[in-house]
């Protein structure tokens, strides 16, 4: 059905049929254009212009996501991620309005950048939180990233007052956030959050570099090694030493 909200444009990087990571089940994922942060892990830096992806209208990405309706419908759904879904809150908003009402189940993967007014119309037509919480201190997120760790508990505690279930994610980088006290301590943040459902643990890889070397930006952890599996096990453990209750 035609309604005003499947006429609002946004930008768009690219798409993915069948994401098996973003979120449960098979998913549809939606890659907004535009970045505020500049993280020093990031993945796709390809995403971080405003300007740049092709822009789309709501109706123009149900066409596409109805295609995979019978894969995802049941048991997946449809994630917005980015770039950073949250610099375009109007189109992610009509979005994620217009797929629940198409009954797909809807999650968000955000860091929390960007204003909670505007966040708060978009968590409002969200399923599902996934919020990358990217340092356990103040001093990381702004060295890092160009964001702020008072800002982003902030967004986790919106999503908590809208009753939005939470998964929440952390880049695990060796020498940078590979400290278990680092990871107790985020834990313990994450935990505070009655919504909470997960704390995923991801390790960094570094897949990115043909990308940076393609836009001839230099990749600030080209020298920093990819993450030991095992050593990521034994964090997971910390993890759930400090949060028994989760799943």
């Amino acid at each position: 059905m035609q309604t005003p909200e499947n006429g609002v444009k946004g930008r768009i990087h690219s798409f993915l049929s069948m994401g098996a990571v973003d979120g449960p089940g098979l998913r549809y994922v939606v890659f907004l254009q535009g970045c505020p942060l500049r993280c020093a892990c990031c993945h796709n830096p390809d995403t971080w212009d405003a300007a740049g992806g092709t822009e789309y209208t709501v109706e123009d990405v149900l066409r596409r996501v109805r295609r995979c309706k019978p894969y995802i419908y049941e048991s997946g759904g449809v994630t917005v991620t980015g770039g950073e879904p949250l610099a375009q809150p109007v189109f992610t908003a009509a979005l994620l309005k217009a797929l629940r009402a198409e009954g797909y189940h809807t999650a968000l993967d955000t860091s929390g950048a960007g204003a909670l007014a505007a966040a708060r119309e978009v968590l409002a037509h969200t399923d599902l939180v996934l919020a990358d919480l990217k340092f356990s201190s103040e001093e990381g997120y702004r060295a890092h990233t160009g964001g702020s760790l008072a800002h982003t508990l902030d967004f986790l505690a919106l999503t908590q007052e809208l009753g939005v279930p939470l998964w929440v994610r952390h880049v695990v980088i060796p020498g940078l956030t590979d400290g278990e006290a680092h990871i107790r301590a985020l834990a313990r943040m994450a935990g505070q959050f009655h919504n909470l459902q997960k704390v995923e643990l991801l390790g960094f890889r570094k897949l990115c570099l043909e990308k940076y070397g393609a836009m001839g930006v230099p990749f600030p952890l080209a020298d920093t090694p990819e993450m030991d599996a095992a050593a990521l096990c034994r964090l997971e453990d910390a993890v759930r030493r400090e949060l028994p209750d989760l799943a």
